[in-house]
């Protein structure tokens, strides 16, 4: 048995019982919920390579074109509100949104140009990953590599996009590939 904490209560559930798309919509039904009072909020698992290494940044082609992902293979997003190499995306945001960080100077693979990697550090004390200028996330509703179900979400007051290995943010509505429908709660929908 796998154990997951949502909401400050521990539920116990085989992974057979639910199905991936299961899984995935009451990890995102969890994450819209409050915190009952006396408990606290889980912690966003930090999304980088493998511990202790340094994030490689890489690409992979789907309906979308070709974009930046991260060393999991999972798509990387730039937010439209980070005006800067900044991130603004904290709290609630980080968690439906996790920075994509390092620990050390991150690598490029793929078609991804090494010269427009950097890091910027989160006022937690991480580091996360820029590209051309930008801060990178995941999207708590990509599952697995090759999703993008974040594409052309306006989660948290501004656009989330695809990154494109120019750095310039694909602006491509969202393709049909199981792209969840955006929502202002940041959540996709849900």
């Amino acid at each position: 048995m796998r154990s997951m904490r949502i909401l400050g209560r521990r539920w116990l559930f085989r992974a057979s019982t639910l199905g991936a798309g299961a899984a995935t919509a009451l990890l995102a039904v969890a994450a819209c919920g409050s915190t009952p009072a006396g408990t606290s909020p889980s912690t966003p698992v930090a999304a980088s390579g493998a511990s202790g290494s340094a994030a490689v940044i890489s690409t992979a082609s789907g309906a979308d074109g070709t974009y930046l992902v991260g060393p999991s293979g999972k798509a990387v997003y730039l937010w439209m509100a980070d005006t800067s190499s900044t991130s603004t995306c904290s709290g609630a945001c980080a968690a439906a949104w996790p920075p994509v960080t390092t620990n050390g100077a991150p690598t490029a693979s793929g078609a991804a140009v090494a010269k427009d990697l950097g890091m910027t550090k989160r006022s937690d004390g991480t580091e996360q990953v820029t590209y051309d200028g930008h801060p990178l996330y995941y999207y708590a509703g990509d599952g697995a590599a090759g999703q993008t179900n974040g594409q052309g979400n306006d989660g948290f007051g501004a656009l989330w996009w695809l990154v494109a290995p120019s750095g310039s943010a694909i602006t491509k509505a969202a393709s049909s590939g199981g792209a969840a429908p955006s929502s202002s709660n940041g959540y996709g929908g849900y």
